[in-house]
């Protein structure tokens, strides 16, 4: 079966960084729906019409992937605001109560990047945000979209998803 709008396809990747750095490595197949929210354009566009069998290699730049960095999206709290046991690299859906910073989301998921006696630094943006990316791809398998399938538009949950504050531990495992 040739991959087109609405289908599943299996796929395994090899995610490096521009420099040649890995990310991530899927080695057991994933599905993912064609056609729909769970892969980014520039990867669907290259699997057009393809079949199972099929590798290639993408360059992905920021804007082909997880957007570009934008220092709009730190911010700093006051450090009372958070447990004792808080430690860069947590994350945080919103911002904690009692936050001081106006015009953020409070759906989005912050990592703290930054620990001070008096604020803690959060970031809401995704942590690959910015980043030139390199992906090795291989189709494993094509089948035909379920009607569920169909009507969400999605195996699940995005697992590239650029809107600010995506889950990051849901984006490449």
């Amino acid at each position: 079966m040739q991959i087109s709008a609405p289908c599943v396809v299996s796929l395994r990747w090899k995610l490096e960084d521009a420099q040649g750095q890995l990310i991530d490595e899927l080695s057991e197949s994933m599905e993912f729906f064609y056609g729909g929210d769970d892969l980014f354009a520039k990867v669907e566009a290259a699997l057009l019409g393809q079949e199972a069998g099929f590798a290639t290699s993408l360059a992905l730049e920021p804007e082909d992937a997880f957007g570009d960095y934008d220092s709009e999206l730190v911010c700093f709290e006051p450090r009372a605001l958070f447990p004792k046991d808080v430690e860069p690299g947590m994350q945080f859906e919103g911002l904690p109560e009692g936050a001081t910073t106006e015009g953020m989301s409070t759906e989005a998921i912050y990592t703290v990047t930054e620990i001070y006696p008096e604020h803690v630094v959060l970031d809401g943006n995704h942590p690959l945000a910015g980043i030139g990316l390199r992906m090795h791809l291989t189709v494993l398998d094509v089948r035909e979209a379920t009607e569920e399938e169909i009507a969400a538009g999605s195996i699940g949950e995005p697992m590239f998803s650029v809107e600010m504050g995506s889950p990051p531990d849901a984006t490449l495992h």
